[in-house]
């Protein structure tokens, strides 16, 4: 692989962290006038839509799924889509975005060991450390350097809900691995972006959307189409263009990243101050993420 084909992927998941850490303050501005599944299903119908005008513009038709290929896209759809948006925003119901973003910070880690089991990829010491690096640069950030302030304020239904984010990406991730040997990224998260949305409709239906949407602010449609556009069409397909080209364990330390960027660009918006344990948490990251991509010999 070239060093600039590695440049583009590594730039492709630094604005997938960018985008993904944007999600938290979007999903946020939801919280209250946007129940749970109704925010999911519309964020992927917006999503499906638009994916499936990029797939059908790219490869002139919908490409057809093989019958072994169902059950993995099946999986998908319920994890990365369904479980994972009714967890979220759920969970972000109950807590606020820094703790539930440390909480998701803990997916590479599991990812990497996960991957390490099934797929063999290989964890030396530098991988290692790498890993170590980036969630402690991630638990810096979101508790201002106070970590043990996650065990004084004890675990809540609000943070289980966020744990179960956690093992919904984690088997999104690595099952996205299977999916993608007959398909390419784009039409992978494609079908699963359509079967999670065609999952979350009688939820979102039930919790009263036909009736509520009318209602819905500039700023609550604006969100949707964030979380649609940004934090799926883009975040997805350039995440599993990632894992693709460098790998799960790479490309999923770039979600350290996640909560780090939704900090700065809550300073960047909300007139939120930069700190030291901010500037802290980006050195330790960084460092983690190119012990983790760098090539031994």
């Amino acid at each position: 692989m070239s060093n600039q084909t590695n440049l583009i992927t590594y730039l492709k998941l630094l604005l997938m962290a960018l985008f993904w850490g944007g999600t938290f303050i979007a999903g946020r501005l939801l919280v209250g006038e946007v129940e749970p599944f109704a925010a999911a299903f519309l964020r992927f119908a917006i999503a499906s839509i638009t994916l499936l005008i990029i797939t059908l513009r790219t490869h002139k038709k919908l490409p057809p799924i093989q019958r072994n290929q169902w059950f993995p896209l099946l999986i998908l759809g319920l994890s990365g889509v369904f479980a994972y948006n009714a967890f979220f925003f759920r969970g972000l119901q109950l807590i606020e975005a820094g703790r539930a973003a440390v909480i998701i910070a803990n997916n590479p880690i599991i990812i990497a060991i996960f991957a390490a089991i099934f797929f063999g990829e290989k964890l030396n010491l530098l991988k290692t450390i790498g890993i170590i690096l980036s969630i402690c640069g991630a638990i810096v950030v979101i508790t201002q350097g106070d970590p043990a302030s996650l065990l004084r304020n004890g675990i809540g239904i609000g943070d289980l809900y966020i744990l179960g984010c956690v093992g919904c990406w984690v088997t999104y991730s690595l099952v996205g691995r299977s999916a993608m040997r007959g398909l390419s990224p784009l039409v992978a998260v494609t079908y699963s972006a359509l079967i999670g949305t065609l999952l979350l409709f009688p939820a979102a239906w039930l919790e009263g959307l036909p009736k509520q949407i009318a209602d819905y602010s500039l700023t609550a449609w604006l969100s949707l189409f964030y979380l649609g556009l940004c934090g799926t069409v883009l975040g997805f397909v350039w995440y599993y263009q990632g894992i693709q080209k460098i790998g799960s364990t790479r490309a999923g330390q770039f979600i350290n990243f996640v909560p780090i960027s939704a900090i700065i660009l809550s300073a960047w918006l909300l007139d939120e101050p930069l700190t030291t344990s901010l500037l802290l948490g980006v050195l330790l990251v960084s460092s983690g993420v190119y012990l983790t991509n760098r090539q031994t010999k």
